[in-house]
């Protein structure tokens, strides 16, 4: 089975690391929107909705519009903004945060990546414990 992957923002740094990394995967359909069309609403709400998996590489108030499209229980959405990091309806994505975070993460339909800083502090934080 080949997945699809919809990298929402993949004109940028992140957006690009990510499309090339996932392109080198054989059981990845890695599907593009055209660059005149990545602004358009139906073309990316049909995308989302297509993927199996999307990854938000997008400012806060995009990433909300594009959860906001989702027509489908299947779709799982990996966000790198900031806007879904607190939220408790989202897993957090640092597997190494307790034993079973990283069964939480596969298991999740909502994922929020934690960013540099966090991480950075967190794993500080942890070593205290």
């Amino acid at each position: 089975m080949k997945y699809k992957i919809f990298v929402d923002g993949q004109e940028g740094t992140t957006g690009l690391k990510i499309h090339d990394y996932l392109s080198k995967i054989p059981n990845i359909e890695v599907i593009k929107i055209d660059s005149e069309k990545r602004k358009d609403y139906e073309a990316r709400r049909a995308l989302i909705n297509e993927a199996d998996v999307v990854f938000l590489c997008l400012p806060d108030s995009a990433s909300r519009d594009s959860v906001s499209m989702i027509s489908n229980n299947k779709t799982k959405i990996i966000d790198a903004s900031t806007v879904f990091r607190t939220n408790q309806e989202w897993t957090y994505g640092l597997p190494e945060l307790h034993k079973n975070q990283r069964n939480k993460i596969q298991n999740s339909s909502r994922v929020s990546v934690q960013g540099c800083h966090a991480t950075g502090f967190i794993f500080w934080l942890y070593t205290l414990w």
